[in-house]
């Protein structure tokens, strides 16, 4: 049978990155409704290489009849909205952050813990983890199968798509500005400080600890997803590249671990590539993974500082895997195993 599908947010980076996969897997244009502010009602968006769809008005759409919402439409947005959306018996998939952290909703990366969506009828509603948390579960979770982990320091390299459209094209703008005399200045909106030719440690708002919020999710996000035991410690920067994150992620675990038994463990691995030759080239960047589904993990090496130490490299597609991949996962992990 086929479920009915609304996206919402459908014009954003991740509305948009939703749909052509929805296409790619073979859901049907005319199963799929596009929804968005009332600013983009009326405007088309492509679905898929032969489709267009006109974007309907959040606002005033009807949920009724709709089996899963894609939605991602900013947090504050889907506060509001979702609940309605699941009320009218949709079961969202919400990609913001609001319900990550409720107790209520399931936080799912289908690789990791798809077993935790027999707890999404508590409130019809599951929660998709953040970008820079999701590519590193499914590269944490079959170590910590493997042998248990006990504390991880991870320090990101997140691109610029990951603040939205406004992002990238400051990035743009920045970058054409160098070279034409611009004050670097001029186009400086979406973030703190010049993003062209330059990093900034500083993903989203300060908490009163001196971390961002962008690493404090990381660290409960982790915690829910794979053990609330896990010590988390990172530092999430933002970094002149458009499409990509890069995790640099050092691991403590119980007891020895191997960089072979590691890789071995990682091969076998779902979601995973394994691409790690100790020579130029034998490793993967954020460039080379753009527009893939798979967590790649190169560099795997054991580190001498600390006992039954490792160290990785992972890098993944933020706005595929990242974002809109791992939400259709799970509505298709719901579809076959729940509705």
């Amino acid at each position: 049978m086929s479920y009915q599908y609304a996206v919402v947010g459908a014009t954003g980076n991740v509305g948009r990155e939703i749909m052509q996969i929805l296409s790619e897997r073979g859901v049907s244009a005319t199963d799929v409704t596009a929804v968005a502010s009332s600013r983009s009602v009326g405007m088309e968006v492509s679905y898929g290489e032969d489709n267009v769809l006109k974007v309907r008005d959040l606002a005033s759409f009807d949920f009724e009849g709709t089996d899963i919402v894609l939605s991602s439409p900013g947090a504050k947005v889907s506060a509001e909205f979702s609940p309605k959306a699941a009320d009218a018996g949709a079961v969202v998939i919400d990609n913001t952050s609001h319900f990550r952290m409720d107790p209520d909703v399931p936080l799912v990366v289908p690789e990791v813990n798809a077993y935790a969506l027999a707890d999404y009828r508590n409130k019809n509603i599951i929660a998709n983890p953040n970008c820079s948390t999701i590519q590193m579960v499914v590269a944490l979770a079959p170590l910590h199968e493997l042998v248990t982990i006990n504390r991880v320091v991870v320090s990101t390299y997140q691109a610029v798509s990951g603040a939205g459209k406004s992002g990238m094209d400051e990035l743009f703008n920045q970058t054409k500005g160098v070279y034409i005399n611009e004050p670097e200045h001029k186009f400086l909106e979406t973030f703190t400080k010049p993003i062209a030719f330059n990093v900034i440690p500083h993903i989203d708002v300060f908490m009163d600890d001196g971390s961002t919020k962008e690493e404090w999710k990381m660290v409960v996000e982790t915690k829910k997803i794979i053990d609330p035991s896990i010590k988390v410690s990172a530092t999430c920067v933002r970094v002149p590249v458009f499409v990509g994150h890069a995790e640099a992620v050092t691991l403590e675990f119980e007891h020895p671990i191997s960089a072979e038994e590691a890789r071995e463990a990682l091969r076998n691995a779902p979601g995973v590539t394994v691409v790690d030759h100790r020579a130029d080239e034998g490793y993967v960047t954020p460039k080379e993974c753009a527009g893939e589904d798979l967590v790649y993990v190169s560099r795997i090496r054991e580190d001498f500082t600390v006992e039954n130490g490792l160290s990785l490299w992972v890098v993944a597609d933020n706005l595929r895997k990242g974002a809109a991949l791992n939400a259709v996962q799970i509505s298709e992990t719901l579809i076959q195993n729940y509705l």
